[in-house]
Formats: structure tokens, C-alpha cells, sequence
């Protein structure tokens, strides 16, 4: 079993940036692609950006392409967000997400109760 740690969630104002940090721990890890979702108050946990085991495939959503970038350096166990020009809109709760033998294109449309492991989540707010 794999466990998942976020970090590097805070208060930001809008067009100001973060890096969001997910450590894995467990067995296998090179058999994982890794992604974050995010749930908003009030909405349903939705998918932000994967990436493959070995780093060199990556996905995101429409919602964040050009302000996101998902890292997996030297493909090893840590899993990096970097969220740059934030909106208000970007606020919620970050989840890390790993699932074994699926590829980075396919987390997206995984089903979230489905998915291998997940962290507990790191608040984003971003005050406009």
C-alpha cells in the first residue's frame, strides 16, 4: 500500500503563486502514475493533472493548462504542483492521487472511489 502526504497548500493573494508537494511512501512506487484533483466547497472532487511513473507523460485539465505544471523529478517519490497566476476560483482542498498500472492520460476519467490511493489534502485559498 502506498501512503501520500501533501504539502504546500496556504493563503495566496489572486495572480500570485504556489508549489503543492506530494511524497509517497510504500512499496512499487515506479508502478504509479500520480496526479492532483481538487475539491471545491460545495462541488465534487475533480481532476487537475497526472503524470506517469516515469515522468515522461503528463495530463491536465482544461481548466489549468498553461498556469500548472506537474513534476515528478528524476521520477522518484516525490510528485510537485506548480500553480502559477492563481484565481479566486482556484481555491479548495488538493488532493494527491496515485494509481498502479494506469497511465497518465487515464486518471482523469478514473473513477474517484476506484483510484489506488489517496493523501488527506492541503487547502489552496486564494483571496482575490
Amino acid at each position: 500500500q502506498v501512503q501520500l502526504v501533501e504539502s504546500g497548500g496556504g493563503l495566496v493573494q489572486a495572480g500570485g503563486s504556489l508549489r503543492l508537494s506530494c511524497v509517497a511512501s510504500g512499496s512499487f512506487l515506479n508502478t504509479y502514475a500520480m496526479g492532483w484533483f481538487r475539491q471545491a466547497p460545495g462541488k465534487e472532487r475533480e481532476f487537475v493533472a497526472a503524470i506517469s511513473w516515469s515522468a515522461n507523460s503528463a495530463d491536465y485539465a482544461d481548466s489549468v493548462k498553461g498556469r500548472f505544471t506537474i513534476s515528478r523529478p528524476n521520477a522518484k517519490n516525490t510528485v510537485y504542483l506548480q500553480i502559477d497566476s492563481l484565481k479566486p476560483e482556484d481555491t479548495a482542498v488538493y488532493y494527491c492521487a496515485a494509481d498502479r498500472f494506469t497511465a497518465a492520460t487515464r486518471m482523469r476519467t478514473k473513477s474517484i472511489g476506484n483510484m489506488d490511493c489517496w493523501g488527506k489534502g492541503t487547502l489552496v485559498t486564494v483571496s482575490s
